[in-house]
């Protein structure tokens, strides 16, 4: 297996990732990343078939699970309950309970509510230059959440801020101080939602924190814990991908002079996601001792899957490295596979496919104000700002 260096920090690195990424595929199907001290897998073949593996999961085998620092005690309280992290049968009771509320029936029907609050966000806009990433990126996905969860849309900046404490702690960044503030954030988001999952026991009402408590699969409910991590999984994973979706698509399109009207919607979105997706990095555990791909894994052995240096593999995509929403092709990574596939991928892509086509129609003359600069994130992949004046 080859070895590669690279901090993921390095600012070069966080602006372009994908000339490293494409030196990884040359090294074969796996590779070991030294910073990371862990394999890579990096073709789309072996991002594909580790994602669908049931010898390797999210959840940390019983033997190799460490404990946490007590200053973290409040973030892992959370993380104990999320899916995310889980595997069956606590995994598949959650997540079945999960998509009883969070159904693609309720999800199409906020169409028209995502249309009505992308005009309202356009009419807001100010006359000069802006950054586009708080004026309409950011909103798009945290208001929808608010509305979604029954909370009130005062709430939307402090939900934000309680989110990006909260992933920042998968960032390659992380340090002492981004542990103390999600830590912080963890605890007060849980006790406000807390206080919201009483009141929706006393009194329902037509939101998902209802539909959430209503779910029920052969006697099985969620538990107050379940439902505030739920809620928290939502706001948290589903915000920091759309977000960064829209705004690095948003930059793909004014830099390559394109638009996108709803026709061409579906199309822009998954091309947007297979190009520059907003999470470039998904760990998986070793269930078992198995060797794939030349590699012998022992059980606890953790795996890093690169899904965007799958979505730029030629052996899929003929010239990777362009951008061309004419592909026609839906065989991203973007959004996972397997059991962990993304509950609110059908979200994400709703929100794009009516908010790009919205921001083009009402700003035909939108163009970029300054070179668009990621910002230090991974293994998220997202802008710092977006400057734009039309």
């Amino acid at each position: 297996m080859q070895r590669f260096d690279q901090d993921p920090t390095d600012p070069g690195f966080v602006q372009d990732p994908y000339p490293f990424y494409e030196a990884l595929r040359a090294g074969g199907d796996l590779v070991w990343w030294q910073d990371y001290a862990k394999p890579c897998a990096v073709s789309h073949r072996a991002v594909h078939a580790l994602l669908r593996d049931r010898r390797f999961g999210r959840e940390i085998p019983a033997e190799h699970v460490r404990a946490h620092p007590r200053h973290l005690a409040d973030f892992y309280a959370v993380e104990a309950h999320s899916m995310l992290e889980l595997e069956p049968p606590r995994h598949t009771r959650l997540r079945g309970l999960v998509l009883r509320a969070f159904t693609s029936r309720r999800i199409a029907a906020l169409a028209p509510e995502i249309a009505t609050l992308c005009d309202d966000l356009i009419d807001a806009f100010p006359d000069g230059p802006f950054d586009l990433l708080p004026a309409y990126c950011q909103q798009v996905p945290v208001i929808v959440i608010c509305r979604l969860l029954g909370v009130p849309e005062a709430m939307a900046p402090q939900l934000l801020a309680w989110s990006n404490a909260m992933v920042a702690m998968y960032q390659a960044r992380r340090d002492r101080a981004i542990e103390d503030a999600a830590a912080r954030a963890a605890a007060a988001f849980s006790d406000f939602l807390r206080g919201y999952v009483d009141a929706r026991r006393a009194h329902p009402a037509d939101d998902l924190i209802t539909h959430l408590i209503a779910a029920e699969e052969a006697g099985e409910k969620l538990s107050t814990d379940e439902l505030i991590t739920t809620c928290i999984l939502l706001l948290n994973a589903g915000h920091e991908a759309t977000v960064h979706s829209l705004g690095n698509g948003i930059r793909l399109l004014l830099s390559s002079g394109r638009t996108v009207t709803p026709d061409s919607a579906e199309a822009v979105t998954e091309e947007i996601l297979r190009f520059d997706p907003p999470l470039h990095m998904f760990t998986r555990y070793a269930y078992e001792d198995v060797t794939l791909f030349g590699h012998a894994f022992r059980r606890g052995d953790e795996v890093a899957l690169l899904l965007a240096a799958a979505n730029r593999d030629p052996a899929i995509w003929p010239d990777p490295q362009k951008f061309d929403p004419g592909r026609g092709q839906t065989a991203s990574t973007s959004f996972g596979a397997g059991l962990h596939f993304c509950v609110g991928a059908p979200l994400a892509r709703l929100e794009m496919q009516i908010a790009l086509p919205a921001l083009f129609a009402r700003c035909p003359d939108l163009r970029l104000a300054g070179t668009p600069r990621f910002a230090n994130l991974y293994h998220f992949h997202g802008l710092d700002r977006l400057e734009v004046a039309r």
